[in-house]
């Protein structure tokens, strides 16, 4: 297997001039890269299928996104496209496995030039059935991109429908391409190591706790809906004040993307609801920004409940972590819109992403479970991820390029 990636750093573009190895570094014109990235696909696609676009106001797209467009994400995705077409000459029968939405134009671009590539896409964010945000020529070539593919996969049947749909509206309809779901998720031996390293068990150690812990852990991404989760945390202790001084809500950031404006903003409204809240409720909550995973996963182990609260996910993997390693018994709270909730909802305790008050009662219904369903729902959801671990979803993507094959 070779794996195609970008070289974004001068140690990465060293690497990408001696091209040896099975990585095979792309280096990009810095400027066209930027333009790619932190204009075209982060944050207007990533924003358009997470739904976070408010159309009253934004976005507003002038000359300067159209450039980005043109000198950005097509120069970059021709790049890739080259590079590819590359590698087919010395393996013509190799199978082309394109990822996600930065390469949404690449397999035409392929396609044009290797007719008969075998190529597959898997997308791992939702897929919107909506995509007016994008201008017509642009979202055109977004679905018609993805079409040259021979199969295009996503975690969830939803998005896999949205999809269909979308390409309804924007193509005629999918065409000869297979389109297929299968949920992603964890190693699970690897990731049960983890929870027995020596920096997770010292994070444990230092872990403070009062007799109920809620943790979350996420990104500062806006599709995460940390400002509405925090304050919906502060709205439980308002309202149901039998948890006060008996619960901590601890949150575990990431810093994520903070170059986009989009993105320093949320850090900013996480930071001034934290505050708010902390006002009210001295002591209750404790907000983490750093990256350091073996404190996350000490977290894990620790909760009672893990709120996941996204505005969108294509799947939502902290689902998944938590409850593996998790040793109390703890309860998912889950928003219907997390691509887990299509495997994991029947035992979690479900929420709207949008709804504060309803999100505040359902961690009051996650505190107050009895232990009898908090085992049983924390049994279940162990259960349904060593048995469809990251293995199945290979496999699963495997066998269908098989289908297409044949």
């Amino acid at each position: 297997m070779t794996w195609i990636a970008s070289a974004t750093t001068d140690e990465d573009r060293v690497v990408a001039s001696e091209g040896a190895g099975a990585v095979t570094m792309v280096a990009h014109d810095p400027r066209a890269y930027d333009l790619y990235y932190n204009v075209v696909a982060n944050p207007m696609l990533w924003f358009i299928q997470h739904s976070l676009w408010g159309p009253a106001v934004s976005p507003v797209i002038g000359n300067d996104f159209h450039a980005a467009w043109h000198a950005g994400y097509e120069v970059v995705n021709r790049t890739f496209a080259e590079a590819v077409v590359a590698q087919l000459d010395n393996t013509p029968d190799a199978t082309v496995f394109f990822h996600d939405y930065h390469l949404y134009l690449a397999p035409r671009m392929v396609r044009e030039l290797r007719p008969d590539a075998k190529l597959a896409h898997f997308v791992h964010i939702p897929w919107p059935v909506d995509w007016s945000v994008l201008p017509p020529g642009m979202r055109h070539a977004v679905h018609d991109g993805l079409l040259a593919n021979d199969l295009v996969g996503f975690h969830t049947e939803r998005w896999a429908r949205n999809f269909e749909r979308s390409c309804n509206d924007e193509c005629g309809g999918c065409g000869a391409t297979l389109v297929t779901h299968h949920p992603i998720s964890i190693d699970v031996g690897e990731f049960e190591r983890l929870s027995e390293s020596d920096d997770v068990l010292a994070a444990e150690r230092a872990l403070h706790r009062k007799e109920k812990l809620v943790v979350r852990v996420d990104r500062t991404d806006p599709s995460k809906n940390i400002v509405r989760g925090l304050r919906a945390f502060g709205i439980l202790l308002d309202e149901h004040p039998e948890w006060r001084g008996r619960v901590r809500l601890l949150a575990r950031l990431d810093p994520s993307r903070e170059k986009i404006p989009e993105y320093a903003a949320y850090r900013e409204a996480i930071a001034a609801e934290a505050d708010a809240v902390s006002a009210r409720h001295p002591g209750a909550l404790e907000v983490q920004v750093a990256d350091a995973f073996p404190q996350s996963v000490a977290a894990y182990k620790q909760y009672d409940v893990l709120f996941v609260n996204p505005v969108y996910d294509g799947m939502n993997l902290v689902a998944k972590e938590g409850p593996l390693v998790n040793g109390r018994d703890g309860v998912l709270v889950l928003s219907e819109n997390a691509g887990a909730h299509e495997e994991l909802g029947e035992w979690s305790v479900s929420v709207n992403p949008f709804d504060v008050w309803g999100q505040a009662e359902a961690l009051h219904e996650a505190l107050s479970m009895d232990g009898e369903e908090r085992r049983r729902r924390a049994s279940a959801i162990r259960e349904q991820v060593r048995e469809h671990d990251v293995a199945e979803w290979v496999a699963g993507l495997l066998a269908d390029l098989d289908r297409v094959s044949a």
